[in-house]
């Protein structure tokens, strides 16, 4: 196949496979239904995403600097037995503090995988290639595996909800997710992390912390990172809600989720074409990313509303790989993982009271009062975005 051509893609097929049966959890589709049905409100859901945000960030970094250190590919294969544990107490839970246990398992999952991925895969590029020209392609292609598997999950776990219920969803994913332990395991991990690593754990911590905080141009892709990655999260935890308002049947919300999962592929897929350094396109992006984001404010059709929230995430993460490849040709590779999974962290924290204000504000309110915070959350990134590709530097190192 011509996807798998090159060596660098049939070395990387292992992590394919593997972030395909990462993203087979059933569960996401019908999770929002699922926990009002235990109890939540939508107070309590804004409140549990606020705890494990809180509780990721924790562990993010160490997590990252334990990947830079020891394995990658082992901290991955730990990500993906937290999210077997996650999907087996989320089955198991009859009330708001179990679903709390479950969610905060599921912290440790992000946290393991979140910056360690991307690096693994950056770091297969360069060892294999010398440079990182085929890094967004690379990646797109994890994206675009990923989502196809939680495209098939988010259609299957609405089914499996309809004709069982949405408790049976958690316990289909387990078997699913397994799969990836298995190819994880086949993956030959890169090892230029350790041709040098820093002389003690506590000075590692130090130097990621600073090439994270660092100013020059590496703050605005650092500044961008984090909002784009936020603003995903918040569409992935909170975009259910717009259905519950609206009222929509049970099948519906795995089509929905499942083009959310899908667009996160898609956004691979269209990384590296489009170019920011264009003015037209440029302007084009950031157009269609506010004109969708208004939508999730003035207009209550829910096939509308989740096209929008489509839309929406496919530009964000068509920015975002890009502006993650400009960010790991910064760093070097004995603080790749600790880095990204940094930048990571400060995502988790901006989301933690964006998450606790809009259940307050859904709550009170109405789901499309808080679409507010969607519409002023991308005019920020769209702010950011103009700002930095207008710049002489970016332009450059971009067209590369």
């Amino acid at each position: 196949m011509k996807l798998f051509s090159s060596r660098v893609q049939r070395r990387l097929l292992p992590l394919y496979v593997a972030s395909f049966f990462q993203w087979m959890t059933f569960w996401v589709a019908t999770e929002k239904l699922f926990m009002t049905e235990i109890g939540f409100d939508a107070a309590a859901i804004g409140l549990m995403a606020a705890v494990y945000a809180v509780f990721v960030p924790l562990i993010e970094i160490p997590s990252g600097i334990l990947a830079d250190r020891w394995s990658r590919k082992n901290v991955l294969i730990i990500a993906s037995v937290a999210s077997i544990a996650s999907a087996l107490v989320g089955g198991l839970s009859y009330g708001v503090p179990a679903y709390f246990v479950s969610a905060l398992i599921l912290g440790i999952f992000f946290a393991l995988a979140s910056g360690t991925f991307e690096s693994v895969v950056y770091d297969t590029v360069l060892e294999e290639e010398k440079d990182s020209k085929s890094f967004e392609k690379s990646i797109g292609k994890v994206r675009l595996f990923s989502s196809i598997g939680g495209l098939i999950a988010a259609i299957t776990g609405g089914l499996i909800a309809t004709a069982l219920s949405p408790r049976a969803t958690f316990f289909a994913t387990i078997p699913a997710v397994a799969i990836s332990v298995w190819a994880l395991w086949k993956f030959k991990e890169p090892q230029l992390h350790k041709s040098k690593v820093a002389e003690s754990f506590t000075s590692q911590i130090a130097v990621t912390y600073k090439t994270i905080l660092k100013r020059g141009k590496s703050l605005p892709i650092v500044a961008i990172l984090v909002l784009t990655s936020m603003l995903v999260q918040v569409l992935l935890e909170f975009g259910q809600l717009w259905l519950v308002e609206l009222n929509t049947s049970t099948a519906l919300y795995g089509l929905a989720f499942g083009g959310l999962t899908a667009a996160l592929g898609f956004g691979g897929l269209l990384a590296g074409r489009i170019k920011f350094h264009k003015p037209l396109q440029l302007g084009l992006v950031i157009a269609a990313l506010l004109l969708s984001s208004l939508a999730m404010v003035f207009v209550r059709d829910a096939l509308v509303v989740s096209a929008a929230q489509i839309v929406i995430i496919t530009l964000v993460i068509v920015i975002s790989v890009l502006f993650t490849r400009l960010m790991h040709d910064e760093i070097p590779s004995k603080i790749r993982s600790g880095v990204a999974s940094g930048v990571s962290a400060f995502a988790w924290m901006a989301f933690v009271p964006f998450s606790l204000l809009f259940g307050w504000i859904t709550d009170s309110l109405g789901v499309f009062r808080g679409g507010w915070m969607v519409l002023i959350s991308a005019a920020i990134i769209a702010a950011l975005l103009i700002k930095t590709a207008t710049a002489k530097d970016f332009k450059e190192q971009a067209a590369d």
